[in-house]
């Protein structure tokens, strides 16, 4: 039963979440990727993990002296015959762990562009160039600190906003931030990695080679062939990217470059339904015979069913999170403070450069240039999120970790390196502040200003296709609310028989209206069909929703004769919905509803669109209800414009 329900949502059976036998609402999470919210939920819970190997490294750095540069100083090699490669812990981390965390983050790109926001290429146009001017202007306030000095060299370390540290703290002392403030975050910091990490080639790479770096490429290039091929497995890459990261490293450019760019190439879909009814037919051919060789095949097709981008986003963006980011802060924020240091480093041209740098550089920038290209667009182009969340990305994009200290080891020594990381160490805390601030003061607003604030008055994009049509769709509620719920379903689906609960509960609500499409899954539910054309059947005589509700509850009793007394006991003339069920009208309407679902990207069930947007996550009362809410603030700015 638990491999039918997962593969009714289109999971994988190890994917699908434990479902609670003792509560009426629904605790499962879609197992396909949105774009940005399974990244979000990930880099938010890691923020603390990470802050604690940050006060580590201090600690250790402090407290045992001279054992941490010593410690992370070590020497480890790997050696293959008479070849090798030996680099220090520290570099390990740098150079060879943190090309997983530059990965997530190009995949986090590429899933922007295939599934969100980002494939209205338009919107990519403001955050890029808040992005880019957000680097230049923190370097040139930097370099007016620091020309001529031996610490100008670190230029670069001024530059780059923390991805993972921004968007966990802005979960922090942001409450309550909205989606499109986040978006935006990740758009300028993409941009800020992928313009740092070119810097990072450039500016920062000493003894450069042409020949491996050409290997590289082409290594990278046959790669993209065989994806291109269709050639599947994440285990035949291995070898590859591996070439790729070492002949990157012999070249003279940091390797975490390597990273970005496979990640940048691994395409995001969500699981298309032929592909889905290919794995089924291959767990139901290992259901007949259970023999170790169909089930590999049946292993390998519900793996292919999803994109390399979820695949390689589930096995490294966690990994990358609690692990490397925060072993990368415990190897270089360690720096000794003491009365000496601390009295010198405070007035430093370095730490004072590199403090404002980021607290007065980034948010100056990013609002900046979000103003003045709305500002000369006429408002053509202006930021998808209010102004005060627009505000907040700048002042908490104001931190730099990972891409800073990665260039200031590489552009300077001490004692401009300790200056350097206790800027960034500052800027930290001074910037979580401003942000505070910003979102504290924001929530005095008076509730609609607060939301215009915060949420803006773009429209946002539609994802369901076709839009609602009354004289077609089947609707339950008041044709002139705000706010209309969609869900593709299937009859014997369970999860959608869980979801009822949860919707008729939303349907008190007096200003929402609900849709059902059909969207069953004959390949795992061989009754679904004939229950949806019985549905059809039973609306052709006025009573759809009264079938429907009965269909819904009775999952487990879906044969035709069932569905014949169904119509008896809802008073209907049962030879003539006997003959319906058969009949165009039916079948066509359930054909429309699966075509719809196809262009709407959706190949599981329960599948829910919020005024045309597609709902991700848990489809709990609470979670669905915040959802409507933030829906009808939408609708209401949206109105209010016109």
């Amino acid at each position: 039963m638990e491999r039918r329900r997962a593969a009714c949502l289109g999971f994988t059976v190890s994917e699908a979440t434990e479902l609670s036998d003792t509560t009426s609402t629904t605790r499962w999470r879609p197992r396909v990727t949105t774009p940005l919210r399974d990244f979000l939920n990930t880099e938010a819970g890691s923020a603390g993990v990470l802050v604690a190997a940050i006060v580590a490294a201090l600690i250790w750095a402090n407290v045992a002296g001279s054992s941490y540069e010593r410690f992370w100083e070590t020497p480890l090699s790997f050696r293959f015959g008479g070849a090798g490669l030996e680099l220090g812990l520290r570099e390990w981390v740098n150079s060879g762990l943190m090309t997983l965390f530059f990965l997530v983050v190009g995949l986090e790109a590429r899933r922007e562009f295939d599934l969100g926001d980002l494939r209205d290429r338009r919107r990519f146009v403001l955050p890029a160039l808040a992005g880019i001017v957000g680097m230049t202007l923190p370097i040139g306030i930097y370099l007016a600190f620091t020309a001529g000095g031996p610490g100008a060299a670190g230029w670069g370390a001024a530059m780059s906003t923390d991805t993972a540290l921004a968007l966990g703290l802005l979960a922090l002392v942001g409450r309550n931030v909205p989606a499109p403030a986040r978006l935006f975050l990740v758009t300028v910091s993409v941009v800020d990695d992928v313009v740092a990490l070119v810097v990072i080639g450039a500016a920062y790479s000493e003894q450069f080679r042409l020949t491996p770096l050409l290997l590289a490429v082409a290594v990278f290039a046959l790669t993209l062939v065989m994806i291109r091929a269709g050639v599947r497995g994440g285990v035949v890459y291995v070898p590859f990217f591996l070439v790729v990261w070492v002949a990157t490293l012999e070249s003279g450019i940091d390797p975490v470059v390597s990273g970005l760019a496979i990640g940048l190439a691994a395409a995001a879909y969500t699981p298309p339904r032929g592909e889905l009814e290919r794995a089924s037919d291959l767990f139901r051919s290992f259901r007949e015979q259970p023999t170790p060789e169909l089930a590999r095949f049946a292993r390998i097709g519900l793996a292919r069913s999803l994109s390399p981008n979820d695949r390689l986003t589930r096995t490294w963006s966690g990994v990358s999170s609690y692990l490397i980011v925060p072993l990368f802060g415990l190897a270089n924020a360690g720096i000794e403070i003491h009365g000496d240091f601390l009295g010198e480093a405070i007035t430093s041209p370095v730490t004072v450069g590199i403090l404002l740098a980021y607290v007065v550089g980034k948010p100056v920038a990013i609002t900046g240039v979000s103003a003045l290209v709305t500002w000369v667009s006429r408002g053509r182009v202006r930021p998808a999120a209010g102004w005060a969340s627009v505000l907040g990305t700048g002042t908490i994009a104001g931190m730099g970790f990972t891409v800073s200290f990665l260039i200031a080891n590489l552009a300077l020594d001490d004692p401009e390196l300790s200056e350097a990381k206790l800027g960034l160490l500052l800027g930290i805390v001074v910037s979580s502040l401003l942000t505070w601030a910003v979102f504290f003061g924001t929530s005095r607003l008076p509730k609609p200003r607060k939301a215009v604030a915060l949420l803006g008055d773009v429209d946002e994009l539609t994802d369901l296709i076709p839009d609602v049509d009354p004289g077609r769709d089947h609707v339950r509620g008041p044709d002139e609310a705000s706010v209309t719920l969609v869900e593709y379903g299937d009859f014997q689906c369970p999860y959608c028989g869980r979801a009822e609960p949860v919707v008729r509960e939303l349907l008190t609500d007096d200003d929402l209206r609900y849709v059902w499409r059909h969207l069953p899954l004959t390949d795992v539910h061989p009754q679904a069909q004939l229950a949806a054309q019985a549905a059809e059947a039973a609306g052709l005589q006025g009573r759809f929703w009264e079938m429907h509700d009965l269909l819904i509850s009775r999952q487990e009793h879906l044969r035709i004769a069932d569905l014949i007394g169904y119509a008896g006991e809802l008073g209907l003339d049962q030879d003539r919905f006997h003959d319906d069920m058969m009949q165009p009208a039916c079948t066509e309407h359930i054909t429309a509803d699966l075509e719809s679902a196809d262009l709407s990207g959706v190949s599981g069930t329960p599948t829910f669109f919020i005024n045309g947007r597609r709902h991700y996550g848990a489809y709990d009362v609470a979670t669905l209800q915040e959802a409507i809410r933030l829906a009808r603030v939408r609708a209401r700015i949206a109105a209010k414009r016109r």
